[in-house]
Parts: C-alpha cells; structure tokens; sequence
C-alpha cells in the first residue's frame, strides 16, 4: 500500500493535473522490485481537494489515470487506486479517510488479501495509523527517495 502525495510524486499543494505531478525519483524501480517478489500494488490517497473545491473529482479521476498508465510504460501495474474525497469539517466523519481503515479494508476485502503479510509505505503519521487500524504490522515512514533503499533492506531480512 503507498500513499500518492509524497511517496509517489512529491508533495505539492493539492495536485490535480498532470503538469503539476512529478514522480519520485526511485518510486518505478520500488515497485518494480515488491511486484517481482509477488505484491499486488495499491494506492491509498485522501484526497481533501475535492471536499474543499479546489478540483473536481473528474480532475481527479484523469490525473489517475495517467499516472496508471505511467507506471503500465514501466510495465508496473496498480492492482487499484483507492481515494477518499472527503473532508470532516466539511463533509463529515468517513471510514476511508486515513488514519481510518476504510481503504485498506476495502482493498483487503475486493482482493482477499493477508494485511499481516502487506507492507504500506507512507509519509504522514496519518498513513502509518491507518495500516496500524487494519492490522498491517509493517508501516514505513517515507522521507526520500533513501527510504526506498531502507525498505527494501529490511524487508530481505
């Protein structure tokens, strides 16, 4: 499980067009090497902006889909990109905002998974919290494209 912002393409204040996305160096390679040993991909992103106004889930929706497509160029495939569109000063409590569970459960329940086998990569405590609240026991704290490395060290262990 990765989170978007932040683990795939650098933060930036609400992306949500394709000029705007710049991947992280190393990302590709990353999930080249977890999908090799097997590991579906997923992404896990809130996705606030919407709730807010700033884009619309149509924007949204495109900018996915060509980020998909640029991991399919890379031969890498996304078994599922999850996001919650919600905000709770706005649209009130939802299960799939991260720290809560929702997407990783969903993910879990659509592709039978083992979340005590699934590792999730993220770069908020945020992110770290929700794999906790869906039993996933290996939670990694992204910083940079370093971390990648780190990661994959520890998990030939």
């Amino acid at each position: 499980f990765l989170d978007r912002d932040g683990v795939i393409n650098k933060e930036k204040n609400y992306v949500c067009k394709i000029d705007d996305f710049e991947f992280i160096d190393g990302i590709f390679s990353f999930c080249e090497h977890f999908q090799r040993k097997g590991y579906l991909i997923f992404v896990i992103t809130n996705q606030a902006g919407i709730a807010r106004g700033l884009y619309r889930t149509d924007d949204y929706l495109i900018l996915t889909e060509w980020m998909i497509s640029q991991f399919e160029l890379k031969n890498i495939h996304l078994s599922k990109v999850y996001f919650c569109p919600h905000h709770p000063d706005i649209t009130g409590h939802c299960d799939c905002r991260k720290p809560n569970p929702g997407m990783i459960l969903q993910a879990a329940e659509e592709f039978d998974l083992n979340l005590k086998e699934s590792i999730l990569v993220g770069d908020y405590e945020n992110d770290l919290k929700a794999g906790e609240n869906a039993g996933i026991v290996k939670n990694y704290f992204f910083r940079d494209r370093d971390d990648f490395e780190r990661i994959i060290r520890s998990e030939k262990k």
